[in-house]
């Protein structure tokens, strides 16, 4: 099996949809990929968004429920999610976040990168890490100009009360241990895109409650042809993996680490451009097969995604 390269998506609970959908593409200038809903409760949105094609390693997804009571952010959770900026861009982003309302930290930096810490309007707390010699990437038009737009996916911080057990996974992985700073443990795979896993030992930090401004889950990459074997080695360190499930978009198999956090191993294919073109991405609803019989009931239950607020 070949190592993991990196973060294939991030998944996120949000509350108001058309306010994530505006802060996403307007302020944060990603593209609108895929407009979809929650496989498991098809009243709710799951919102897609990354660069141009939605390539692995740039797709932030959402469940936004309307009204969703805020979760709290803690131990047994990814507690921040980290996007790739070209370090040249820092500047460009501390005036862009401030004429948006968005109260940003000062760039401060570690492990050798800039680093701009913000959140969303559910709170859920993101870090925009200036790179030098970032990659290209595929920017979407949009408000953002190419030359500052985010990248995709820098990482993952993991808030922990023992880091042990979630090491032994994330070099099993692929993952090896280049650093710490204070009790932030660093963690690096060799793809160029979401390639950091950073560990938070924190004992005294309170228990993570799901909710508006939390991750649900972070998914990795893995090919199709190495999905069943990784799903066997989650076996052997005594994870209880799902069996394979078809997203349509991808496949995936979910576990539960052992620090708490919920992790999939999902394929690189089939894509989102599976079910629509590429220059109509996200433009309308899209379903499953399974769920198209549905699709009148289904869309009329589901609320509003204006970005008027």
């Amino acid at each position: 099996m070949r190592d993991i390269p990196g973060i294939h998506h991030v998944t996120a609970i949000g509350s108001d949809p058309g306010e994530n959908l505006a802060f996403y593409t307007e302020t944060l200038g990603l593209r609108l990929i895929k407009r979809s809903v929650n496989q498991d409760d098809t009243s709710v949105y799951h919102l897609f968004y990354g660069d141009h094609s939605g390539s692995p390693g740039t797709s932030m997804t959402f469940f936004p429920y309307p009204g969703a009571r805020p979760g709290r952010v803690g131990t047994g959770q990814v507690s921040t999610t980290q996007f790739l900026i070209p370090a040249e861009a820092i500047d460009y982003w501390v005036d862009r976040l401030a004429e948006a309302g968005v109260d940003a930290g000062d760039p401060h930096e570690r492990f050798g990168d800039t680093v701009l810490s913000f959140e969303d309007p559910d709170g859920l707390p993101l870090e925009l890490i200036g790179v030098e010699n970032a990659p290209a990437g595929d920017p979407p038009e949009g408000p953002v100009p190419a030359e500052h737009a985010i990248r995709g996916f820098y990482g993952v911080t993991l808030a922990l009360s023992e880091t042990d057990a979630t090491e032994r996974v994330l070099e099993t992985m692929g993952y090896e241990r280049t650093g710490n700073e204070g009790n932030r443990l660093r963690y690096e795979t060799d793809g160029d895109l979401g390639y950091v896993v950073e560990l938070l030992d924190d004992p005294d930090v309170a228990d993570g409650r799901p909710g508006a401004g939390t991750i649900h889950h972070v998914a990795f990459r893995v090919t199709s042809d190495d999905q069943a074997d990784w799903r066997e080695k989650l076996q052997h360190l005594g994870l209880r993996p799902t069996e394979i499930i078809d997203r349509k978009w991808f496949e995936s198999v979910y576990t539960r680490t052992p620090g708490g956090v919920l992790f999939e191993y999902a394929t690189e294919g089939p894509g989102y451009t599976v079910d629509e073109d590429l220059e109509g991405l996200g433009e309308r609803l899209v379903l499953p097969e399974w769920l198209e019989d549905r699709r009148g009931q289904i869309e009329s239950g589901l609320p509003s995604l204006s970005t008027d607020g």
